[in-house]
């Protein structure tokens, strides 16, 4: 019987460009088919393993490399083995209407008045439509417009209500900008109602677990999905939150939800997986996310990270309002990009494009130019 095993590339921003862009690179590869990170190890991460042997470094390429390895025999399954290491080097399809060949932004409309970062807009409607026509001049590549509360602690709102509060704000934004629409909620008719509305992607912080109707209701339609990880429920989920092992355990309940997903007819290529900061997990917890997002490459789809204004970054740095995390959200981005984050979920669009530039501007700097 073969045992549950994880690959984490080793990701470099500071690699040998000519080398990874020639046809024959000799010792690295490139990232999910990207020109602008490449890995030359990789983890293997055995989840069964005793502590001493749980985790072993493998070359990308050459003599010792990842193709020269016996995979076929216990405790591994080879086809299973190749499948998890091309999840890593294969290009990601577009999502809901955008090339993933480069970070895009999602920004944050909270449509209710208890948001954990101070900026909830419940009852002004067209303060957040002028929000979301903001964020999209400043470079939102997706709206993610959201009508009730998961801060830790909170209660579920009525479904009535969230309907009250996000529909007239998605068929506002629908019709004044071109940028995606996505809609925060776990309520399969809420969801419905949005995407009526204009709305083409469905972010469920259950990951298609809290509502039963949600995945048909997703597959139906036809839009794009986020499938979030989250221990427990948001008004409990902070309680003492445990794993027996924490990425491990993550990648197995994405895993199921996306097998929900496919079972329900969703096309793989409208999945974003989101390892859920914040929800259910300690601040250690969030900082080894952070550090072993690569894990979640494993997948083989395109990874969704939302550290915005979050706790986390005030336990680190001392800073209680939420909206003054502008700087420590702006550097776990640019470090999530680094590990292969495909889209950040964000309440501060301009100082997070911002970060990204620099970033990448540094990341296609020509180390061989004199």
């Amino acid at each position: 019987m073969t045992r549950r095993f994880y690959l984490r590339p080793i990701v470099s921003v500071a690699y040998d460009r000519h080398r990874l862009d020639s046809e024959h690179s000799g010792a690295q590869e490139k990232l999910c088919g990207r020109s602008d990170l490449g890995f030359a190890d990789v983890e293997l991460i055995d989840a069964e393993a005793e502590p001493a042997k749980r985790v072993q470094l493998i070359p990308a390429e050459g003599a010792y490399g990842f193709a020269n390895q016996d995979w076929y025999h216990p405790p591994f399954h080879g086809e299973e083995m190749w499948q998890t290491f091309d999840n890593l080097v294969e290009p990601r399809p577009d999502y809901a209407g955008l090339s993933m060949d480069r970070p895009r932004i999602m920004g944050i409309v909270n449509v209710t008045p208890d948001s954990f970062s101070s900026d909830g807009l419940a009852g002004d409607p067209e303060a957040a439509v002028a929000l979301g026509i903001r964020m999209a001049e400043d470079g939102a590549d997706i709206l993610d417009v959201g009508g009730e509360s998961t801060r830790p602690g909170s209660d579920p709102v009525a479904e009535d209500e969230e309907l009250r509060r996000v529909i007239p704000v998605v068929e506002a934004l629908a019709r004044r900008v071109r940028t995606p629409i996505s809609i925060d909620t776990r309520r399969a008719r809420v969801a419905r109602e949005a995407l009526a509305a204009g709305a083409c992607v469905v972010n469920d912080v259950t990951a298609l677990r809290g509502d039963p109707a949600m995945a048909a209701t997703v597959a139906k339609s036809g839009a794009a999905v986020v499938l979030m990880h989250m221990q427990g429920e948001p008004k409990t989920m902070q309680d003492r939150p445990v794993y027996d092992n924490l990425m491990a355990d993550i990648c197995r309940f994405l895993r199921q939800s996306m097998a929900l997903a496919a079972e329900a007819g969703v096309p793989e290529e409208k999945i974003l997986v989101d390892p859920g900061i914040g929800f259910g997990k300690t601040l250690a917890d969030n900082l080894q996310v952070l550090a072993r997002l690569g894990q979640l490459r494993t997948l083989g789809l395109p990874i969704l990270i939302g550290p915005s204004r979050k706790r986390f970054i005030g336990e680190l740095t001392g800073i209680e309002t939420p909206a003054e995390r502008t700087y420590g959200t702006a550097a776990a981005c640019a470090l999530a990009v680094a590990a292969g984050a495909l889209v950040l979920r964000v309440h501060d669009v301009r100082p997070v494009r911002q970060a990204l530039a620099v970033a990448a501007a540094v990341v296609h700097v020509d180390e061989k130019t004199p």
